[in-house]
């Protein structure tokens, strides 16, 4: 028997490629999604959904990954990231959103940022400490001339 490559003691539901789900799926643990699903995931742990996965419906998990299709609303206590080949329409709630260059997103996102300060952040120090940071004078030297410098 084939073990698994995933590593730990984790649940992982796995919808197939080739397999159609309506319904719901509620676990604690991974949710790997290569199938359709025409419903709701409900997990506090992974949902990924492979090149050849789609769901539609609302997904809320702690964290997202996707190199497929997702038409729906997504909430990721976490983050949720889209590889190059994934695309999602619809809404997505999450306070870390990771796209790689390929990816195609269309629809809301919502980070958690209300509102942010009027007020520009000071920096640390004075300005007048900044002339004890100031490079050096260079001096250049001319291998033409003999010897001469200069400034």
């Amino acid at each position: 028997m084939k073990s698994s490559n995933f590593g730990g003691d984790d649940n992982i539901t796995l919808l197939a490629k080739g397999v159609v789900l309506k319904g719901e799926i509620h676990v604690e643990g991974t949710v790997r999604i290569d199938g359709r699903l025409d419903g709701n995931i409900q997990t506090k742990g992974h949902v990924i959904i492979g090149e050849d996965g789609l769901v539609q419906g609302t997904i809320n998990a702690g964290t997202v990954v996707s190199s497929g299709r997702i038409k729906a609303k997504v909430t990721a206590s976490d983050r949720v990231q889209l590889l190059k080949t994934a695309t999602l329409i619809g809404e997505v709630l999450t306070p870390t959103l990771i796209m790689e260059e390929g990816a195609k997103l269309q629809g809301a996102t919502d980070m958690g940022v209300a509102a942010w300060s009027d007020e520009l952040p000071k920096l640390p120090g004075s300005v007048s400490d900044l002339s004890a940071h100031r490079a050096k004078q260079v001096v250049v030297l001319d291998k033409e001339a003999s010897g001469d410098a200069r400034r």
